[in-house]
């Protein structure tokens, strides 16, 4: 399999994730949306230094881990090129910031308790978008945020961009595949043919997303994602399931819960 196969692969496996019949993927998209942007606000506003206050942020994605039945393992293979790029981030902090923090007895540089409390504010914040997005269709996102009256113009960017990017990888597998197979035995495309390919990739690309887009607006599609207002309603358990994180995560914010727990011992 290629690597733009297992791209559109990829995708197609979140849209699944995102679709099927857990409870969690029935909420509705504005709770998960509002606790989603609510948690990274809050992991955001520890402290630099505040290293054991921000690992009991913890529980919110292990418990949605767990509660959407994803795996952990199959996140973090999706995310590999993000994390790395999240940990060089306070990778030069150590050498930046040479204050020193006393714990007891033993002498820490700041620089270095930094550096993990922003590593660890990235990925939290980098899971918890992934938990939105494959527990919640795009579609229900995009309604989400028309809900919290973001301009039409840039929702339907959003949606767009994320349904054409999928056809350009399909257009550029089927042009690479159709070029390999005139070209047998040579190994990528010549130079000598990267304008014309570029070319036929741009008009292609264009007939198919105006294609996509006239089947969107046939199906009702005005940019304000109308359609989804009656299958998509808020309950009492969505008000609920809002009500337990927005408490549980401002007590785990405002409480040093790690520290309390480590003194009894």
């Amino acid at each position: 399999m290629s690597k733009i196969q297992k791209a559109i692969t990829e995708i197609d496996n979140i849209e699944s994730l995102a679709d099927r019949d857990e409870w969690v993927c029935k909420l509705h998209p504005l709770v998960k949306l509002a606790i989603t942007i609510y948690y990274i606000v809050l992991v955001v506003s520890f402290s630099i230094y505040d290293l054991v206050g921000l690992m009991a942020m913890v529980v919110y994605p292990i418990a949605l881990f767990t509660i959407a039945d994803l795996s952990i393992t199959d996140a973090i293979k999706r995310l590999r090129v993000v994390l790395p790029v999240i940990c060089l981030v306070g990778l030069f902090n150590p050498f930046l910031d040479k204050n020193v923090i006393t714990i007891g007895d033993t002498v820490i540089l700041a620089g270095i308790i930094s550096m993990f409390t922003l590593i660890l504010k990235g990925i939290f914040a980098v899971l918890a978008s992934y938990i939105l997005i494959a527990t919640t269709t795009i579609e229900k996102i995009c309604y989400a945020l028309r809900l919290l009256h973001v301009p039409r113009i840039i929702v339907t960017e959003i949606m767009l961009i994320y349904r054409y990017v999928t056809l350009l990888l399909e257009e550029v597998n089927r042009i690479t595949t159709a070029y390999s197979l005139r070209a047998p035995g040579q190994k990528g495309v010549h130079y000598k043919v990267w304008g014309s390919l570029t070319g036929q990739l741009l008009l292609r690309s264009m007939d198919r997303a105006q294609n996509v887009y006239d089947s969107m607006t046939l199906r009702g599609y005005n940019g304000d994602f109308d359609y989804l207002a009656d299958s998509v309603t808020c309950k009492c358990g969505d008000v609920m399931y809002l009500l337990f994180w927005v408490i549980l995560l401002a007590i785990f914010r405002w409480i040093p819960i790690i520290a309390l727990v480590g003194s009894l011992f």
